[in-house]
This record gives C-alpha cells, sequence and structure tokens, in this order.
C-alpha cells in the first residue's frame, strides 16, 4: 500500500490483486475490476485510492476465459512482491479442482499479510482447498453449493446470499455479484456515497447489499414446467397484495388444495407460504428502492395487511427494518 497526496492531504492507495486460473469466467474478473477503476475515476485518476494488478496461476500471462476472451495477466503469483491490501480470487471452471501446492502455499503465506482476502463465484473452492474457509460461512455461485459443502465438510456453505463477510474473508456468488462485492470494499473503504457515484457511473440498476438472495422471486417464476403453474406464478409476482391462501391458489389452477400445495413444493422447493412471504418482501423492496410511499402504503399494496406485519417478514428475511432497508439501499 502506498499514499497518494491530494489537495496537500495524505490518502493510502490500496493495492488490489485478482488472482485468475485459467479457464477463468472473464467478468469474474472485469467486472471487479472495472468497480475498483470506477473509483479511481471518481477521484480523478491522478490520485487513485487502489492500484490494481492481475496475476495468473500459471508461468504463461495469457489468461485463458471460459467464454473465448483472453486476459493479459501482469505475472504470474509466485512473482508478487511487496504488501497486497486486498488480494480476490476469481471464479472459473480451472479454479475448481487446483491442488498445486506452491499455489497453495503462497495464497496460505498471503492470507496471513493482507487485510482483505476474498473470491468471486467458484473462486471460494480456491480457499477452500487452502483451508481458509475451514469453520466460516461462505457462499459461491448456486449451481456449485452443494458440490463445495460436500467437499469441504469444515466449511458453513450457505448458498443464498450474494456475498457473505466473516472476518476478514468475503466471499460471493455468481459472475455479477463480484461486482457487488467490490462495491461493498469501496464502501467500507470510501464510503456509501462514493459506491453509489461509482454504481451509477457503471449504470447498476441497484448497489445491492450482501444479505440479497441470489435468486430473484420474480425470476423463479421461469422455473416450472407446468405451463398452469408458471402462469399462476407470473400472475402472483404482478400481484403481490391480492388474496394467496392455499385455497384461492389451487382454485385458480384447477386443483385441490392438498394437491396444489404438494405439486408447488415439489415444482419449486418452496411451500406456498414461504414463496409469497418471499415475493411480496421482494415486491415491498422495490417500492421502498423505487418510490416515496409511506410504509403503512406499502405494506397495504404488497399483501402484508400491516407495517408491523412487514418489519417482521424483513427482520426474518433480510435482518433490516423496512426504514431501514429504505435509508440503506434506495
Amino acid at each position: 500500500m502506498r499514499s497518494g497526496r491530494k489537495n496537500g492531504s495524505v490518502r493510502q492507495v490500496r493495492r488490489v490483486v485478482v488472482l485468475a486460473v485459467p479457464p477463468v469466467q472473464e467478468l469474474d474478473v472485469v467486472g471487479p475490476v472495472e468497480v475498483f477503476a470506477g473509483l479511481n475515476h471518481l477521484l480523478g485518476g491522478r490520485d487513485p485510492g487502489y492500484e490494481i494488478e492481475l496475476v495468473t496461476s500459471t508461468p504463461e500471462r495469457t489468461v485463458t476465459g471460459e467464454s473465448g476472451l483472453s486476459l493479459l495477466a501482469g505475472r504470474s503469483f509466485n512473482e508478487v512482491r511487496g504488501p497486497i491490501d486486498t488480494l480476490l480470487v476469481a471464479g472459473g471452471t480451472g479454479v475448481v479442482n487446483v491442488r498445486d501446492p506452491l499455489l497453495l502455499r503462497w495464497l496460505c503465506e498471503r492470507a496471513s499479510q493482507v487485510r482483505r482476502l476474498g473470491s468471486i463465484c467458484t473462486g471460494a473452492f480456491l480457499l477452500a482447498e487452502a483451508g481458509l474457509l475451514d469453520g466460516r460461512r461462505a457462499t459461491t455461485h448456486w449451481g456449485w453449493a452443494r458440490e463445495m459443502a460436500r467437499r469441504y465438510p469444515r466449511v458453513s456453505v450457505d448458498p443464498n446470499p450474494i456475498w457473505i463477510q466473516d472476518g476478514r474473508i468475503y466471499t460471493s456468488a455468481g459472475v455479477t455479484t463480484g461486482m457487488d462485492l467490490a462495491l461493498g470494499m469501496v464502501e467500507e473503504d470510501f464510503g456509501s456515497a462514493a459506491a453509489l457515484q461509482v454504481a451509477r457511473g457503471l449504470v447498476l440498476f441497484l448497489r445491492r447489499p450482501g444479505g440479497q438472495a441470489q435468486f430473484s422471486v420474480a425470476l423463479s417464476a421461469q422455473s416450472s414446467e407446468r405451463k398452469a403453474l408458471h402462469e399462476l406464478q407470473v400472475w402472483m409476482a404482478e400481484n403481490p397484495g391480492e388474496q394467496m391462501s392455499v385455497e384461492s391458489l389451487a382454485a385458480r389452477v384447477a386443483m385441490s388444495p392438498r394437491n396444489f400445495a404438494r405439486v408447488f413444493l415439489q415444482e419449486l422447493g418452496k411451500t406456498p407460504a414461504r414463496y409469497v412471504q418471499h415475493l411480496r418482501v421482494e415486491a415491498a423492496r422495490r417500492q421502498l428502492e423505487r418510490t416515496d410511499k409511506g410504509v403503512e402504503e406499502i405494506a397495504s399494496a404488497c399483501g402484508f395487511g400491516s407495517a408491523e406485519v412487514m418489519r417482521r417478514a424483513f427482520l426474518r428475511g433480510l435482518g433490516v427494518t423496512p426504514a431501514r432497508y429504505r435509508e440503506h439501499f434506495r
């Protein structure tokens, strides 16, 4: 970490090193790098907040990508000298089965020296293989979470959040969530206003908190292969304030309540009641983010019945109250 000077004051320049194991998921690298570079642009460029470097796990500087692109690394991991502030491991299929003892030893040594250690997507597999996630809560891409939990039983794998911080170690879910993680780090270093400006500069729709789920409830309307159930999910997403008891939903698809509840759970992995709760929280979140409506009005429009019922649902699902959510993420 070096110091920069601006208007007579000294600012620390934080060195961010991104480790790529080929074949790498290109966006796992470029997404977070763009966020850190966005902060540098915000500060004016001449006095950056971050010094960003891409390194590779192989002697070859060219890092092949899963989508057919190639990235050029500055050096190999064993050529890195000097202190690192933040070390991130990018994801991709290449990193899932790494057993290189030299790389694992280097990672463990660096992990004890850096201020922050993190992973994007399947990059968590390398941290887990090095034993750095033992006894910790971590996440990865939902499609790999079960495999990671099987391989590394000492890691508490949570497939739901988009990113998790456990002490100095950060893990994020699939692909674009690396940008959410990087924005969280920018907020940590330079404040919420700076992170929001970087997000706006990248035209990100919303700077998502780490506790958000990897899946949108509305998007899961695409998950059922039964046409009637698929159409019902679309209706539910568009009408969160309507009556949604098991009986009323079953009537809409001409099924008995008992059979409907069984099929719904089988198809979507959630009971109708739990699905409705998540859907309504998501609908309320959107209104808190985009409108000036009062909490009571939003609670009524989203089917909660009262602000207190909505508050309890937010605390259970997101760990924050609606008022706090609006204050922080609007």
